[in-house]
C-alpha cells in the first residue's frame, strides 16, 4: 500500500507521510526491526486480535505485509523484541476492559521465542517460555545472552523483574530476578484504586551493568546486574504523587555518555481526569540519588483545531511510549532528539541538545479514524501508540484504529 491510501492528517509540522499500510485492519501496537540481507522487516504485535503482523519496509513508500501469524485465543500479545536473529514476544492475561472474556484464562502466557534469521518474512517459532502466572508485558532484548521481562510471578503482587538466559534459545531458563518488598505476599502494594500502582511495567533497559526499570507507581529503578542471578539497588526515584496516572513511571530510557535519563508516565483516563502526565529528563550523574532535571512542554493544539486543548477532544492525552534505539544498527541512534507518541496529539518529536530545555520541533497528528476496529477509546479519536525509527530517518506509527504510518522528519 501507498501513502495514498493514508487517512487525511489533521496537522503536521516538519514531518512529511512517506508510506501506508492498513495492516488488513489489525491494529499495531508496538513495534521492532530487523536488517537482514539488505532489506528491513517490521515486526509488530497487534491490537484487537491475538497475533503479529511482518512487513518489509525496504521500500518505506511500499510497504509489504510479508505474514501474519495468528496467536494463542484470549492473549495480549503486545511486545515485541527482535535481535541477533531472534523474535521475542510477550503473552498476557488480558485485563478487563481491554477484550470479551477477561475473566476466562489466557491460552498461552510467557513468551514466544522466534528464529528469524533463516527466514525474516516468516517467523519460525522455537520455544514458549511460561511466567507461571500472568505472563508478561514489556520486554527488552537487544541481542546476547539475556533477556529482561516484565513478568508475573507466583507470590507477588504485580509483575517483578525476571532475567531470562537464552544461551540455547530452543530452552530458555530463568537467570535471575527483582522485586519491591511491597510486591510480597503480605505487602502493603495497592493494585487498584487512585493510588498508583506499584509494578515493574517494562520495559527494563540493560547496558554495561545496569537495569533501568519504569516500576510504575514504585518509580525509577535502577540496579547493578554485573551479577545477574543477584540484580542490588542503586537507586531509585518517586514522582507520584503529584505527577502522572497510576502508571506514573511508564518509561525510563539512559543516554548514559550525557548522563541523563528519559522517563515519563502513561495518560490512562481519556479526558486527562487524573493527575498530570509527564516527560522528564531525569539527572542520573549520581545514580544512587537521580534527580528531576526538567519537564517537558505539554504539546499545544494547531491553529483552527477543533477544540481549544487535546484534553477536550476526547480518548487519552498525554506521553506514551519513544523511541528507543537500543544499540540496534538498524535503529535511529542519536542523542539529541527524542521521539513520543502522545495518543490524541499523535506524534511529538522534541530537541533535547539542553536537557534543561527540551523543546518541540516537529509533530504528526493523523485525522480520526472513520472505523471503529476495538473496544477503545470511548470517543473514536487518533490515538497515536508506539513509534520507532530506523537508521534510514524513516518514522513508524501505531494506532489504536489505524494502520501503519510512515512518516520522516524534515528538520
Amino acid at each position: 500500500m501507498s501513502a495514498a491510501n493514508a487517512p487525511a492528517v489533521i496537522s503536521a509540522e516538519n514531518i512529511e507521510l512517506v508510506g501506508y499500510h492498513d495492516l488488513e485492519k489489525r491494529p499495531a501496537f508496538k513495534i521492532a526491526m530487523q536488517e537482514a540481507g539488505g532489506r528491513f522487516y517490521l515486526y509488530l504485535s497487534t491490537f484487537w486480535q491475538s497475533g503479529w503482523a511482518v512487513l518489509d519496509v525496504t521500500d518505506p513508500a511500499a510497504p509489504e505485509l510479508k505474514a501474519w501469524l495468528p496467536g494463542p485465543d484470549n492473549t495480549w500479545t503486545l511486545q515485541v523484541q527482535a535481535a541477533d536473529g531472534l523474535l521475542i514476544t510477550s503473552l498476557e492475561k488480558i485485563p478487563p476492559g481491554w477484550g470479551p472474556r477477561p475473566d476466562d484464562p489466557p491460552e498461552a502466557e510467557g513468551v514466544y521465542i522466534w528464529d528469524i534469521a533463516t527466514d525474516p518474512a516468516v517467523p519460525r517459532r522455537i520455544a514458549h517460555w511460561e511466567t507461571g502466572e500472568t505472563g508478561t508485558h514489556r520486554n527488552f532484548y537487544n541481542g546476547g545472552r539475556y533477556a529482561h521481562l516484565s513478568a508475573g510471578a507466583k507470590g507477588y503482587k504485580g509483575r517483578i523483574y525476571r532475567i531470562l538466559d537464552l544461551e540455547d534459545p530452543e530452552n530458555p531458563k530463568e537467570a535471575g530476578r527483582w522485586w519491591l518488598p511491597e510486591q510480597e505476599a503480605g505487602g502493603e502494594s495497592d493494585m487498584s484504586g487512585e493510588r498508583a500502582m506499584v509494578f515493574q511495567h517494562g520495559p527494563a533497559h540493560a547496558e554495561a551493568g545496569r537495569a533501568y526499570l519504569p516500576y510504575a507507581g514504585g518509580g525509577i529503578v535502577i540496579l547493578d546486574i554485573e551479577d545477574i542471578s543477584a540484580p542490588k539497588l542503586v537507586g531509585r526515584l518517586n514522582v507520584h504523587p503529584p505527577l502522572g496516572s497510576n502508571i506514573a513511571v511508564h518509561t525510563v530510557y539512559p543516554y548514559r555518555d550525557r548522563h541523563i535519563a528519559i522517563a515519563n508516565s502513561e495518560a490512562l483516563r481519556e479526558n486527562c481526569d487524573e493527575p498530570l502526565n509527564y516527560t522528564a529528563v531525569i539527572d542520573i550523574r549520581d545514580e544512587t540519588h537521580p534527580r528531576v532535571m526538567s519537564i517537558f512542554p505539554v504539546p499545544d493544539p494547531p491553529e483552527g483545531y477543533s477544540h481549544k486543548n487535546f484534553c477536550e477532544r476526547g480518548g487519552r492525552f498525554g506521553p506514551h511510549n519513544q523511541h528507543h534505539a537500543q544499540g540496534l544498527d538498524c535503529l535511529e541512534d542519536r542523542e539529541d532528539r527524542i521521539y513520543l507518541t502522545y495518543f490524541n496529539a499523535g506524534l511529538r518529536i522534541y530537541d533535547l541538545t539542553d536537557p534543561v530545555r527540551p523543546f518541540e520541533i516537529a509533530h504528526y497528528i493523523p485525522a480520526d479514524p472513520e472505523e471503529r476496529l476495538g473496544m477503545l477509546p470511548k470517543t473514536l479519536v487518533t490515538q497515536s501508540e508506539d513509534v520507532l525509527v530506523d537508521r534510514r530517518g524513516y518514522i513508524y506509527v501505531t494506532d489504536k484504529n489505524h494502520g501503519l504510518h510512515i512518516l520522516r522528519s524534515t528538520v
